[in-house]
């Protein structure tokens, strides 16, 4: 821990010693009924984005075409929102976004990369996804991974990097994505896929807009997060290092994931050193979002290849090590913990060589829909060790009695109650 705080600490000075060097200051206003504001966002960004300060005041900037920041020791104040325009045929061509997020082939239309900077969006300004047209469009479309709908935010090759106090609101697809960066913070992050389409009432019209995915990154620290969203809260995808998060609410959605991993069978995926603490889990009114399914989960590919990413893959090894979700309170979910190594798979398949190993589960409380609480279903060909439950103090509904299921499970401790292969009482 005292390594996750070091460098926390050294990124936020880091920070502010950005905004005490800066020399050029850059000044934009939106121009307003309905006019394109993406040469003076890009002008002001070339101008000021190095070495430099640019503010923008309050208002609804339309962005048009995709976009990337370039930031080298300098500060952006965003007041307002960077509206990109709901033309949904004109961003999935993919010649309209960027393809710099290599896992399942993701589309980006707003990419932020440098080192030594601040985004400052001081709780008042961020992205206008204007998800909802995205929404209803796939309504009755079939969608999936790699699809093209566009991340709202992405961060790639950063340093040195801290987004602050930013809103998104109505992500299309996932609402951030850090990949191949380090030493990053983000200090407040809400992110809102919420449907008012009254055709799509009680379903979850909103899948895949999850709160971040965290990909080949080292020293990353998630503070102050409130997502609402209906698939994953955070998802800590491959080669995910030193990951921190801390203060969370997730509203509605999947809950936690770590995975899936084990989907390129010539890239073994690592995530080791994951802090989880202080997380919120709170089930929505039904008829906005149906889903609050875990706390939780981890999962991977199985050991054989079924067809080839971005929706296909399987076989890669490597493994998962060091995870402490602590603090946890629980709202109705579906089940709590889960670890499962299927995705994606066939009765027959080669079991996944990926290992879990060394996680802790400290301090859950709260309530479940169903009696299963933990369900540990471990790859045969890589068996779990050292799983620790404590404090875990979660009920199920009123007269059924709890269920645990440990499948190649190696010195599993504090689990309260039996654990058998089955998850009967």
């Amino acid at each position: 821990m005292t390594t996750m705080r070091s460098f926390v600490t050294v990124a936020l000075v880091a920070a502010s010693a950005v905004a005490a060097a800066t020399s050029r200051i850059c000044t934009l206003r939106p121009l307003g009924h309905g006019r394109d504001d993406t040469d003076q966002v890009e002008a002001a960004i070339a101008r000021c984005g190095r070495f430099g300060k640019t503010i923008f005041k309050p208002g609804q900037y339309n962005i048009t075409r995709k976009m990337t920041w370039d930031l080298v020791h300098s500060t952006v104040d965003l007041h307002g929102y960077l509206n990109f325009k709901p033309d949904v045929e004109y961003w999935l061509n993919p010649n309209n976004t960027y393809r710099v997020v290599f896992i399942q082939n993701q589309a980006s239309w707003f990419v932020v990369t440098g080192h030594d900077f601040l985004i400052d969006a001081h709780n008042r300004g961020g992205i206008n996804g204007n998800g909802q047209t995205w929404w209803s469009y796939y309504g009755n479309r079939s969608r999936s991974d790699g699809d093209g709908r566009p991340i709202a935010l992405t961060l790639s090759h950063v340093n040195r990097g801290t987004v602050r106090n930013f809103r998104v609101e109505s992500q299309p697809f996932w609402c951030n994505t850090v990949a191949d960066s380090k030493n990053v913070v983000y200090d407040g992050m809400y992110c809102n896929a919420t449907n008012q389409d009254p055709l799509y009432a009680g379903q979850n019209i909103v899948p895949n807009t999850d709160g971040i995915c965290t990909y080949r990154s080292d020293k990353v620290t998630l503070l102050n997060w409130d997502i609402t969203c209906g698939d994953d809260c955070l998802a800590i995808k491959g080669n995910s290092t030193n990951i921190h998060a801390k203060h969370l609410t997730c509203r509605g959605g999947n809950g936690i994931a770590v995975g899936s991993l084990g989907q390129y069978a010539d890239q073994p995926d690592i995530v080791d050193n994951l802090v989880l603490e202080h997380v919120k889990m709170v089930r929505l009114d039904p008829k906005v979002q149906p889903n609050m399914k875990k706390g939780l989960y981890l999962k991977t590919w199985t050991g054989t290849v079924n067809g080839e990413p971005p929706t296909g893959g399987g076989g890669g090894g490597g493994y998962v090590s060091n995870v402490v979700a602590k603090d946890f309170h629980l709202d109705r979910l579906n089940l709590p913990v889960h670890v499962y190594q299927t995705n994606g798979g066939h009765s027959g398949d080669q079991p996944s060589k990926l290992q879990f190993s060394n996680m802790s589960f400290i301090n859950w409380r709260g309530s479940v829909t169903a009696n299963r609480l933990v369900d540990l279903e471990c790859s045969a060909g890589a068996p779990c060790p050292n799983i620790l439950f404590k404090n875990f103090d979660v009920s199920p509904p009123p007269g059924q009695a709890p269920s645990f299921v440990c499948m190649n499970v190696v010195n599993a401790r504090g689990i309260p109650g039996p654990c058998n292969a089955t998850g009967l009482p």
